[in-house]
Formats: C-alpha cells, sequence, structure tokens
C-alpha cells in the first residue's frame, strides 16, 4: 500500500492527531489538484530532523495486522509479537530492550475495536450477532538497523552480533613469498570448507592488490565478528590464529589454533558464542549503567541534563507530562512491564504511584 485517501485516515482523529505532523499529503497528481487527498503510507513521512536509521524521510518496515474475535484474544496476539520482537532483540541483536508499552523499534499494538468501529469492520460470531472485530497491529523498521549499529558499533567502524552477521569469519591468507602463496592458498580455502561444512557464514580475501594490513582493518570496519590469519608458518604446523572483532590488539588473539576439522568447528562455534554473548553483556551493563532511580523532579532533570534515563514513579497529568518535556526535553518514553513492587510515590505530584517510568530524551 503506497498511499491511502485522506478521508480515510481522518476517520480515526483521536490515533491520527499525534501523527499529523509526520504525514506527507499530496494535493497535486498529473498537474491537476487532486480532488481526494492522499496520505503516503509506508514509504515517505514528512521529517525535518533526519538521522541515519533513526529518524528519516523514507523508511521500510516488516508490518503485521490481525482481526480477533474477542479482547482476550487480542491482548495475547500483541504480547506474544512483543515477546517475538524482545526475543530477536536480546538473542540475535543482542540489544537489551525494555519491553513496555511504547517499544521504539519493535511495536506491537493492541489497538481494540478503535479502528473497527471508525472502518464498520464487523463479523458474525457463534450466536449469529454482528461485532466488531479487535485488532492488533505490531512492526519492526529499518531504526532497529541504527540500534544495531549504535549499540555495537565502535571507533573502528561496525560490529555485527555473530547471529545477524552476513559474514561471521574472514580468512586473510598471509605470504611475502610467491612460492609461499600456493600453500597458504590451499590451507585457506581448505580452512573455509570445513566451516562452510559446519554452517558457518565464511569469506576468504584473497585479494592481492592490498596488503593484510588493509583487510585487517577494512574487515573490522565491516565489522565481521571473527577473523582467521594462516601464513606460511601456521601451514606448516597446521594451525591458525583467530581474531576476535570486539576484543583488539593481542587480547582478542587466540595463537596455534589446530586445522583439524573437529577442533577447528568447536573453536570457532565457541568464539562465535562467546562475541554474541559478551556483546549483549556490554550492551546490558551499559543500559543498566545509564539508567537512574528519580524520586523528584529536580533529580530528574539533572539526570536528563547528563544524557541519561531517569526512571521513577509517575502518577501525574498529561499537562505535567507535557511540561517535562518542555523543560528538559525529556519525554515520558515507556512504563516497562517490569515494575517493583510496594507503595510508590509519584516524583512530580507526591500523590501515590502505582507504576514506575522511564523518561529520556528522543533522538
Amino acid at each position: 500500500m503506497g498511499a491511502i485517501v485522506r478521508d480515510y485516515e481522518e476517520k480515526e482523529a483521536s490515533h491520527v492527531e499525534g501523527f499529523s505532523p509526520e504525514l506527507a499529503v499530496v494535493t497535486i497528481g498529473g498537474g491537476k489538484e487532486l480532488e481526494e487527498k492522499l496520505v503516503w503510507a509506508n514509504v515517505t513521512r514528512w521529517e525535518m530532523r533526519t538521522k541515519p536509521f533513526i529518524r528519516t524521510l523514507e523508511f521500510l518496515w516488516q508490518e503485521g495486522h490481525t482481526a480477533h474475535a474477542t479482547a482476550e484474544e487480542a491482548e495475547k496476539e500483541a504480547m506474544q509479537m512483543i515477546d517475538v520482537y524482545k526475543k530477536f532483540a536480546y538473542e540475535c541483536a543482542a540489544i537489551p530492550v525494555i519491553a513496555e508499552k511504547a517499544l521504539q523499534a519493535g511495536t506491537s499494538h493492541n489497538l481494540g475495536q478503535n479502528f473497527s468501529r471508525a472502518f464498520e469492520t464487523q463479523f458474525t460470531d457463534e450466536n449469529g450477532q454482528r461485532q466488531h472485530v479487535w485488532q492488533t497491529s505490531w512492526a519492526v523498521s529499518t531504526r532497529f538497523v541504527g540500534g544495531i549499529i549504535m549499540i555495537h558499533g565502535d571507533d573502528t567502524g561496525l560490529l555485527l552480533p555473530p547471529r545477524l552477521a552476513p559474514i561471521q569469519v574472514v580468512i586473510v591468507p598471509i605470504w611475502k613469498k610467491e612460492d609461499e602463496k600456493i600453500g597458504v592458498l590451499h590451507a585457506a580455502v581448505s580452512v573455509e570448507n570445513v566451516l562452510k561444512s559446519a554452517g558457518i557464514k565464511v569469506k576468504v580475501d584473497s585479494s592481492e592488490q592490498r596488503t593484510p594490513g588493509w583487510k585487517f582493518h577494512f574487515w573490522e570496519m565491516k565489522g565481521v565478528p571473527l577473523r582467521i590469519e594462516i601464513g606460511p608458518r601456521d601451514v606448516a604446523n597446521g594451525s591458525l590464529v583467530v581474531c576476535r572483532r570486539d576484543l583488539p590488539g593481542k587480547q582478542g588473539k587466540d595463537f596455534g589454533v589446530s586445522m583439524d576439522p573437529p577442533l577447528l568447528i568447536a573453536r570457532v562455534e565457541s568464539k562465535l558464542d562467546d562475541v554474541q554473548a559478551t556483546l549483549l553483556q556490554t550492551a546490558t551493563l551499559f543500559r543498566d549503567s545509564n539508567i537512574v532511580d528519580v524520586s523528584s523532579y529536580e533529580e530528574l532533570k539533572e539526570v536528563v541534563s547528563q544524557g541519561k534515563w531517569a526512571r521513577g514513579p509517575w502518577a501525574a497529568s498529561e499537562a505535567e507530562e507535557q511540561k517535562v518535556k518542555e523543560e528538559t526535553g525529556a519525554t515520558l518514553r515507556c512504563f516497562p512491564f517490569d515494575q517493583p513492587n510496594g507503595l510508590k510515590t509519584c516524583l512530580m505530584t507526591g500523590n501515590p504511584a502505582e507504576e514506575v517510568a522511564i523518561f529520556a530524551r528522543s533522538y
């Protein structure tokens, strides 16, 4: 779907209100004023402050919609999808998301009957009665790509989690003399085949136009999790060197790794698992160290000014939420599903609060 008629889009006014500034409306087509204005759906939105991947004029997403007979079924579907996105984030992208009511990179909404009432989407139930459907909507966009880049990348370049990397291992053959070349390349191809047989995504960089050092930096910039180095001495010893992208220098190098297929496969798979786990652990520690619990508005302002997330009890009004945004630039990002037990006092009003919220500045 490239565009929708503006009249349809306005049927659900409460939903549209917050999105109106981001809508790109087509008013002229073929040189003529359109009788029915069109709103671009999944191609373009009006975005004045563009940032690569995170906030762009054009973006792509994976999106699903479901319709259900009951509110319970719709809620189950919405929760299932947020769990799917959370599992992907943790287990594949090594991103420790906070599952909550307004996830920004992967969203799952229980829409209730708002849209079905606006568009008269009905079904006949088991009693022969006409009922409005209960709907859900869920999606992951290219913003997730930006999250992967920001969370794991460093000054050297991209750093990809092994479970997402299109190339998990790059093999760099090293030789100086022409008579060393054939043996080294043969060993590199042999190692490549061994790893491929185990389902590992591997590439041999045998190009002769660049030096080994240049290749090291190039593939580090590309974010390949592991690099294997094979030189003449390695060939003679039946071994090789395995280097981790996430640990620079000698700290991340494993010398004398056997080329024997079972041993090599086990070592490389273990290294890939270690990189995956380390990336998630590092990201989790960074996240947790940048969330600060606050109990007053003054504390919230101080934490936000430091570029961190402020977490505190919240039971204030929309007007007071708007005040926070105007005075600090931070917005209420979410109410996490995981909530602390016990009585809480709203950081803004001092009234009893049932939930803890997280405030932060958006990208």
